[in-house]
C-alpha cells in the first residue's frame, strides 16, 4: 500500500443508480478526492485501488446522484427562513403571527413575512388590518407568488405612497373607492416599499445562505440555479472563498446588469464548478396568483383583465442581441399564454439573428412556461429552448388555474407535452414560492395530485403526468446540461463529482404516492458527507 496515495472511499452493498433516470443499479462506488473513480462490483473496485480504503456499508440502501433545483431564489429563500410564515389557512391566522412578532420587535423595526395567497383566504388584506396588528412597525409581507406585497400605512408613508401616487410602469397600487391605497401592491409597485427596507450586507446574506444550505442538503439538493441579484452573487463568492460553499450554483444576471456584464466581458460558463455564470434573467409578465400573468384572452370572470405584459417580442430581441454578443443566453420568466407567445416570437427572431451573424446558438430558457396556446406547444423544442418548469406549481395552482383559466388549463403545466415534442426540461421549485424539497416536485410530476390525494386517483390533467425516469432526469441530468456542467454533475460515472444522496427506500420501488414523504438519510457533496454532520 503506497503511503503517497490518498484515502479512497468505497460505498458498497447497496443499490447505486449511476443515472437517476435509469432503474438499473450497481453494487459499489469508488470515490477518490471528491470524484467518482469507478462503479461496478466491489471486488473489481478493490482491485482498482492500491491506496488506503475507507469502506462504507450501504446495508442495502439506495444511492442516487445528488438532485438539482433548476429555479430558486437563494437569497430570498435564505432570508425567508427567518421571516413570518404567512402561508396560513386564514388571513386572521396570518395577522396573529404578525401581532406576535410585533410584540418582540423594536419600535420602527420592519416586520417581514412571506407566503400569503388571497385566493386561499376571503380576499386581500388591508393596510388597516396590518396597522392594528403592528401599530409601531412598518410591515411588508410578500405573496406566495412573490408578485404582490401586503403592507401597512406606516410602510406606505415611508415609501411616499398616497392617493395621488401614480401606478408605476409594470405595476399597480390597489385602491379603494376613495382612491386610497388598500395596502396591496402588485409587481413593480412593490419596489417603492421594498427599497425602504434596510438592506443586509453581503456578509450577512452569506451567513444566511450558509445556514440555509443545510436545509437544501437535508432534502437532497447538491446543486441549484439561482435567480436572485448581485448581492447574492457577492455572498456566494464570500462563502466560496471561505471554503464554505458546498453547492454547485449556476448564477443568473438580472437584466438591469446586462450592460455592465457585457462591458466586463462576463459570459455564460465563466467561473468554476461551484459558482458559474448562467443566463440573463428577464420578466415577461407577472403571475397567476395576482392575475398579472399576461393572457391572450381575459381571465375567466374578469373580462377586462389580460394581465401585465412587461416586455414584448421587440424587447426580447433587443435584449437578446446585446446578450448574445456578450455570450450570454436569456432566461425569461413567462407564465401566461400571451407572455409565452411574445417570448417565443422574440426568441425566434433572435435565433435568426444568431444565424445571420455567425453567433453560436445559445441555450436560452423559458422559466415556468405555465400555460401555452396549443399552437405554441412544439416551439420550444423547434427553437432549441429549455423548458425550466416547476412541477409543484401545478398541484398548488390547480384550483386557481381552473377558476381563472378555465379550459385553457388543459395546456397548463404541460410537462409531458414538452417532453414529447423534444424540449430539454429542467425542474425546480421557485423557492421560497414553494418548498425546495425535490421529492414534493417528483410526487407532483408523477401523480399530479396533492398529498391528500386530490383531485382524484388519476390526478389533474393526467395526460401530462410523467414517468419517474423522466421526472428524475429533470432534477439531475437536465439541469446539469443546461448549466454546462454535464457530465461532471447529475450522474455517478467515472470523473463525476461524488455528489449523491442515500435513501432508505428506492424511489422506483415505492408507490407513487409515497414519493412525497421520501427524504435522504444522508447527502454527500464532492465525496464528503454534508448531511447529517459527519458520517450517517
Amino acid at each position: 500500500m503506497s503511503p503517497s496515495l490518498p484515502t479512497a472511499r468505497l460505498l458498497t452493498h447497496g443499490k447505486i443508480h449511476r443515472q437517476a433516470e435509469d432503474r438499473s443499479t450497481v453494487e459499489a462506488l469508488l470515490i477518490v478526492e471528491g470524484r467518482v473513480l469507478a462503479v461496478g462490483l466491489e471486488a473489481e473496485l478493490r482491485q482498482a485501488w492500491a491506496g488506503p480504503l475507507d469502506v462504507f456499508d450501504l446495508k442495502g440502501r439506495t444511492v442516487l446522484p445528488g438532485l438539482c433545483d433548476a429555479h430558486l431564489h437563494l437569497e430570498k429563500y435564505a432570508r425567508a427562513v427567518g421571516m413570518i410564515d404567512c402561508e396560513t389557512p386564514t388571513r386572521q391566522a396570518c395577522l396573529e403571527r404578525v401581532r406576535q412578532r410585533a410584540v418582540t420587535a423594536r419600535p420602527g423595526e420592519w416586520i417581514l413575512g412571506h407566503g400569503w395567497n388571497q385566493n386561499s383566504w376571503d380576499g386581500h388584506g388591508t393596510a388597516a388590518e396590518l396597522d392594528a396588528a403592528a401599530p409601531d412597525n412598518p410591515a411588508y409581507l410578500t405573496a406566495k407568488s412573490l408578485h404582490a406585497a401586503w403592507v401597512n400605512r406606516r410602510a406606505l408613508q415611508l415609501a411616499g405612497i398616497d392617493s395621488m401616487t401614480p401606478d408605476p410602469p409594470g405595476g399597480a397600487i390597489l385602491r379603494d373607492d376613495h382612491n386610497e391605497p388598500t395596502g396591496v401592491l402588485l409587481e413593480a409597485a412593490m419596489a417603492r416599499v421594498a427599497e425602504r427596507i434596510p438592506e443586509p450586507s453581503s456578509h450577512a446574506v452569506a451567513e444566511e445562505i450558509r445556514r440555509a444550505q443545510s436545509e437544501l442538503w437535508r432534502v437532497g439538493l447538491t446543486a441549484v440555479h439561482d435567480f436572485d441579484g448581485a448581492r447574492c452573487l457577492r455572498a456566494l463568492q464570500i462563502l466560496h472563498m471561505q471554503g464554505a460553499l458546498h453547492l454547485h450554483v449556476l448564477k443568473s444576471i438580472p437584466l438591469e446588469f446586462l450592460e455592465q456584464a457585457v462591458a466586463l466581458g462576463l459570459q455564460s460558463g465563466f467561473g468554476d464548478d461551484w459558482i458559474r455564470i448562467g443566463h440573463v434573467k428577464i420578466f415577461a409578465d407577472g403571475a397567476l396568483g395576482p392575475r398579472t400573468a399576461a393572457m391572450l384572452q381575459a381571465y375567466d370572470g374578469e373580462p377586462d383583465n389580460l394581465g401585465m405584459l412587461l416586455v414584448d417580442r421587440e424587447g426580447i430581441l433587443e435584449a437578446g442581441i446585446a446578450a448574445a454578443h456578450g455570450g450570454l443566453p436569456l432566461a425569461i420568466h413567462a407564465i401566461g399564454d400571451r407572455a409565452n407567445h411574445e417570448v417565443l416570437e422574440g426568441l425566434a427572431a433572435l435565433r435568426r439573428y444568431e444565424q445571420e451573424h455567425g453567433l453560436p446558438p445559445l441555450r436560452h430558457r423559458l422559466e415556468h412556461v405555465q400555460v401555452l396556446h396549443p399552437d405554441d406547444m412544439p416551439r420550444l423544442a423547434e427553437l432549441g429552448l429549455t423548458a425550466s418548469m416547476q412541477p409543484i406549481h401545478a398541484t398548488s395552482d390547480m384550483p386557481m388555474a381552473e377558476r381563472f383559466w378555465g379550459n385553457r388549463s388543459r395546456f397548463a403545466y404541460a410537462w409531458r407535452s414538452q417532453l414529447r415534442h423534444g424540449a430539454l426540461l429542467a425542474y425546480g421549485s421557485d423557492a421560497p414560492v414553494e418548498s425546495p424539497n425535490p421529492f414534493l416536485g417528483l410526487h407532483a410530476a408523477v401523480t399530479r395530485r396533492r398529498a391528500d390525494g386530490s383531485p382524484g386517483p388519476d390526478g389533474w390533467i393526467p395526460e401530462e403526468r410523467l414517468r419517474l425516469e423522466d421526472a428524475l432526469r429533470g432534477f439531475t441530468a437536465g439541469p446539469a446540461e443546461v448549466a454546462g456542467l454535464a457530465p461532471a454533475i447529475g450522474r455517478l460515472d467515472a470523473g463525476c463529482y461524488a455528489d449523491l444522496i442515500l435513501l432508505d427506500q428506492d424511489p422506483y420501488e415505492v408507490p407513487p404516492d409515497a414519493l412525497a414523504s421520501l427524504l435522504p438519510a444522508a447527502t454527500m457533496v464532492a465525496g464528503e458527507w454534508v448531511y447529517p454532520e459527519g458520517s450517517p
